[in-house]
């Protein structure tokens, strides 16, 4: 596969606020009856909950900048061999990293199991409440913009690293964005994401679009289920949101592993992104950063907030350097994050007793590690023969 190059100039463009013609409410009910008032928690609380946030600002330092996408930025070539996992193994950096980030993990989990967890979620779902209650006209208006700004920026695929010359891709994610203000034909703008993902995937192979799982596979299936009328069903799509967002983040943070020479362009250019570390020092840091927040997007729900609020602020950053291009790019990877911090569900759909338990930390990081890590590297071998 040829090395290219993709540049957008800056295009101003602005998306109407959209809302489609249903309001649909939270799906949970009622607020349980230990739901106390803001007023009754709020000065202990705060205490509580800046302690944890400073926890985890540990692990966002190190990650921050490097959640712009780097091949909007830079020049790559997917079919160049990538490095083998068995150098990140031996890096140092990459234990010091998991050395912090699974035992904050951890100390998260057990601080749920206690009364300060529990009033925690209890402050966070009286702050997000409002938001929840319109999460569906949430969802379907950041969408909708988002389609409205790529068909403006024209000849992409979804995103800025998968050009098109053809004219039809552009229209049909204005006609995407055109079926979103309707309930009746939201699955049809769902056939058409999956229509614009397949003729990428056709183009640019499945390693490539892999990345886009959320972007694609995820926004696709939320649209599918919010149309069902089924209540099992339609209960289940925030679920995919999170599920494909959780999967695409732990994917990409090793491309930190295997192509830290994508980077060095980036890091020469501005040197603050990586504070002053070598590469080889801060990217082995920030993917493992990256893979355990996106990991902690499938945990219990302490946990799964938590990672998303931290994941939104990195994102957020991101956007001072690098721009609006990033912001669209990043847009519906924001707001899926959205939907994560505000979701009130407290269950733990798959294993909970396993993720509940402290040892499950560790154990889960190893083993969602062993799974996803071999399946990276194998398909790329699969595809180019290295």
């Amino acid at each position: 596969m040829a090395t290219f190059k993709f540049n957008v100039q800056d295009t101003i463009f602005s998306a109407a606020r959209t809302e489609g013609p249903e309001r649909t409410r939270r799906d949970e009910g009622p607020p349980s009856p230990q739901v106390a008032s803001i007023g009754a928690y709020f000065t202990p609380l705060l205490l509580e909950a800046t302690l944890c946030i400073l926890a985890i600002a540990t692990l966002m330092v190190w990650s921050t900048p490097a959640e712009a996408h780097v091949k909007w930025f830079t020049s790559f070539d997917i079919a160049t061999p990538a490095r083998p996992i068995s150098e990140t193994l031996a890096s140092p950096w990459f234990w010091l990293a998991v050395a912090i980030a699974v035992p904050l993990f951890a100390v998260t989990a057990a601080l749920e199991r206690t009364v300060i967890g529990t009033r925690i979620l209890i402050l966070m779902d009286s702050v997000s409440e409002p938001l929840w209650n319109r999460a569906d006209d949430f969802v379907r208006a950041i969408t909708a913009a988002f389609f409205v700004a790529i068909f403006v920026i024209g000849g992409v695929y979804l995103t800025p690293d998968l050009p098109t010359p053809a004219e039809w891709v552009s229209w049909t994610q204005l006609v995407v964005a055109a079926g979103l203000f309707c309930r009746r034909t939201m699955w049809l703008s769902a056939v058409g994401i999956l229509a614009l993902w397949s003729a990428a995937l056709h183009q640019y192979q499945i390693f490539h679009l892999l990345d886009y799982v959320g972007l694609g596979l995820g926004i696709a299936g939320y649209l599918v289920l919010f149309s069902l009328n089924g209540p099992w069903w339609h209960r289940q799509r925030f679920n995919v949101l999170r599920w494909a967002i959780a999967i695409t983040l732990m994917r990409s943070s090793f491309e930190k592993f295997a192509y830290p020479e994508w980077f060095q362009p980036l890091a020469q250019e501005r040197p603050f992104l990586t504070f002053g570390m070598p590469t080889d020092v801060f990217l082995p840091m920030a993917g493992v950063v990256e893979f355990t927040l996106g990991l902690g997007l499938l945990w219990t729900p302490l946990i799964r907030r938590f990672s998303a609020v931290a994941l939104l602020i990195i994102f957020s950053a991101a956007v001072v350097p690098f721009g609006r291009l990033d912001l669209v790019g990043h847009s519906l990877i924001i707001m899926m994050l959205v939907i994560a911090t505000i979701d009130p569900t407290r269950d733990t759909q798959v294993a909970p007793a396993f993720k509940r338990a402290i040892v499950g930390v560790p154990a889960g990081f190893v083993a969602a590690l062993a799974i996803l890590a071999p399946t990276y590297w194998s398909l790329h071998m699969a595809l180019y023969g290295h």
